[in-house]
């Protein structure tokens, strides 16, 4: 069960090693890189001569690579170490960055995206393990410190992108190139050389992993969820149709929603509810949440999209939970396998949305959003066994064990 922050043994949070601040800094950069383009993508589009779907591929090409470098990154953490992990992809995404801001086609931005995904792939799913290896306050406190990272990256993404795009859609990407260069220097400094695990990870460790029926099911779930979360993200902004400016504060206004949920309401809501109680209860709200957003007026749309961060922050939190929990495989391992398969949904949603629409009409990605964030709280229901088994023999085991852990959001 993830920690309440408001209880002693969160205490500790704040006071951390200058390496934690360093990895949690640049975290926070890291998951400001998925939400960056949101305010940006009709100004993309206009200005690359792109329409919707095709501009959608930025999102696909970096969630397609991320799902494919899941099997990765502990093949490499396991070899080269953490620090050297977190350091290449920092540099991955530097480079990438700064290249997508020169693109001249969307073409090019959708394949400078994807060299982004492998570095963000790299540094985010080695991150948790770097946090917890070094945080003070065991390994609740650390995991708690990782999901502020994401909120608050997931919050700020959207406002950085607005305040820079709106003088250019390429400002964001130098922006994000920069930034993380000085993540990039800071973790030099401050983050000493991680112990490589006694065992390496092969390539196909997380596959293998999978065969645990709760792994499993907490995948396959989190796959139909993921897929919900990312309609909202990359293919309502199109909907919303609105300034730079006026798109990232509604984006800004989620991402807040996101970290205040998944850091403070839905810790307090498992306690008291039950993981999977909470988890099948928030995707089904969220279901009727999109819904809702495709067919209401201007205003409705956005009310309902910030609200989704809301929903989006409690299942975070809990899938956090089941995937570091449910396995009886090495935590890195049974991650990677995890991620591997919800990582196809991010990939999968800013494609069809448009397309479904270019086939239908504006409302059917919404409707079929719902459909699959109610098919992941099916999943939850009709697994909630499987997705208890042995989770409480797992509980004491620490998040590093076999080495760098890959979990990511």
């Amino acid at each position: 069960m993830a920690a309440d922050p408001f209880d002693a043994g969160a205490g500790s949070l704040l006071r951390q090693p200058k390496a934690v601040w360093a990895t949690a800094g640049a975290s926070v950069v890291a998951f400001m890189g998925i939400g960056l383009v949101d305010p940006i993508l009709p100004s993309i589009a206009k200005g690359l001569d792109a329409t919707p779907s095709q501009v959608s591929l930025l999102f696909t090409s970096y969630f397609l690579i991320t799902a494919v470098a899941m099997l990765v990154t502990g093949f490499v953490s396991s070899r080269i170490g953490g620090k050297k992990t977190l350091l290449l992809g920092l540099a991955f995404v530097v480079v990438f960055a700064a290249l997508a801001g020169t693109s001249g086609s969307v073409g090019q931005l959708v394949g400078f995206r994807a060299g982004w995904g492998l570095g963000n792939a790299l540094f985010v799913s080695t991150a948790l393990a770097v946090i917890v290896g070094a945080a003070a306050g065991g390994s609740a406190a650390a995991i708690l410190l990782y999901e502020s990272a994401l909120g608050l990256g997931m919050a700020c993404g959207p406002l950085l992108g607005a305040l820079l795009g709106d003088a250019s859609w390429r400002y964001p990407f130098f922006g994000t190139a920069f930034l993380m260069a000085v993540g990039f220097l800071c973790i030099t400094v401050f983050l000493k050389e991680q112990p490589k695990p006694a065992r390496r990870t092969s390539l196909l460790d997380p596959v293998r992993a999978l065969g645990h029926g709760g792994l499993a099911s907490a995948a396959v779930s989190a796959f139909f969820y993921n897929y919900t979360f990312f309609t909202v993200l990359a293919f309502t902004p199109f909907v919303l149709n609105m300034t730079p400016y006026k798109s990232g504060a509604v984006f800004f206004a989620w991402g807040v929603l996101l970290a205040v949920f998944s850091v403070i309401v839905a810790p307090r809501m498992q306690k008291r509810f039950g993981s999977l109680k909470v988890l099948g209860g928030s995707l089904v709200l969220l279901a009727a949440d999109v819904v809702v957003l495709g067919y209401g007026d201007h205003t409705t749309a956005i009310v309902c999209t910030i609200l989704s961060g809301a929903f989006i922050g409690v299942n975070n939190t809990v899938y956090t939970e089941l995937a570091l929990g449910v396995s009886d495989a090495p935590r890195p391992v049974a991650s990677a396998g995890y991620n591997f398969v919800r990582w196809f949904a991010a990939a999968a949603a800013p494609y069809l949305a448009p397309k479904i629409e270019e086939w239908s009409d504006i409302h059917v990605p919404f409707v079929v959003a719902g459909a699959s964030a109610v098919a992941g709280a099916l999943v939850v229901l009709v697994r909630r066994r499987a997705l208890t088994h042995e989770a409480a023999e797992q509980q004491p085991r620490h998040a590093t064990e076999d080495g760098v852990a890959v979990f990511t959001k």
